[in-house]
């Protein structure tokens, strides 16, 4: 018997969007399967006919593509392909690919492309191990009292920041190691503390390095997509094990099997003696 598997996962398999993509476009009436618009965590075989705005999508065959891109400076980190500049008409790759992930349109550097919806989610979701690294320059001098507040947290977007390593390399710029990816969170942080940046770079996605010029991609080589499942495998686990379970409310015993209050905690019960 063929292994059911959800319709967000199998669509993310067919490597036509991640699954988070995937469920926006659940929610929003756009799948249908077998004719149907069908509800949220339904369950598909591949014998099932899944349509996305009417187009059929069927189960990816051979291998995914994995690639690792030096995104330049203006261009958007979006699948719409009505928007000027994005990315994926930039890159113009032979098949259906997306970013994981996103970095701003000021920003340059490294990001990963790929067909496999799956990666996508577990990426997403690795919050241990998931270190992302830059070089940041500043509009004035880069002091040590910066470097530290910058290390410790620092208060943007009603929280505050994660601890992350800090250095700086020069008089206006610094490198910055982050484990989270808050929106546009280096330039937030910087301008709490009254800097502006004026030039950022990401360098490092977990264990892959830029080294390819602004404008180029090159793929992952096996043996870094298996060093990087080996690595994200595990926070993803933790991260599923973690999410809060609905609290369950303790019922309440019928009325009529309540136990009586005692005599002295009764009102206007006086004990005798």
């Amino acid at each position: 018997m063929e292994e059911l598997k959800r319709l967000n996962k199998f669509i993310a398999e067919t490597g036509y969007c991640s699954r988070r993509e995937a469920d926006k476009l659940i929610e929003e009436g756009r799948v249908t399967l077998n004719g149907i618009v069908p509800e949220m965590g339904t369950k598909v075989s591949p014998d099932d006919e899944v349509r996305v705005d009417g187009k059929l999508i069927t189960e990816k065959r051979g291998k995914h593509t994995y690639l690792a891109f030096n995104k330049p400076v203006g261009i958007e980190c979006t699948t719409n392909q009505d928007v000027k500049h994005n990315i994926v008409d930039f890159i113009n790759y032979p098949k259906r690919i997306f970013p994981i992930g996103r970095l701003d349109k000021a920003s340059e550097g490294l990001i990963f492309m790929t067909d496999d919806g799956d990666i996508v989610n577990k990426i997403l979701r690795a919050r241990n191990n998931h270190e992302k690294e830059y070089i940041v320059t500043v509009n004035k001098p880069i002091t040590d009292r910066f470097i530290q507040r910058m290390g410790n947290g620092v208060p943007i977007l009603d929280t505050i920041t994660r601890k992350c390593k800090v250095e700086q390399v020069s008089k206006y710029i610094f490198r910055i190691i982050l484990t989270q990816g808050l929106n546009r969170q280096i330039r937030r942080m910087c301008e709490y503390l009254g800097y502006e940046v004026t030039g950022l770079k990401r360098i490092r996605i977990i264990n892959i390095s830029l080294d390819v010029p602004v404008g180029r991609y090159r793929e992952l080589t096996a043996t870094e997509i298996k060093k990087l499942n080996t690595l994200i495998e595990p926070s993803s686990k933790t991260e599923e094990a973690s999410l809060p379970k609905p609290e369950q409310k303790p019922s309440n015993p019928p009325r009529g099997n309540r136990p009586a209050p005692r005599d002295d905690k009764r009102p206007g019960f006086r004990r005798r003696g």
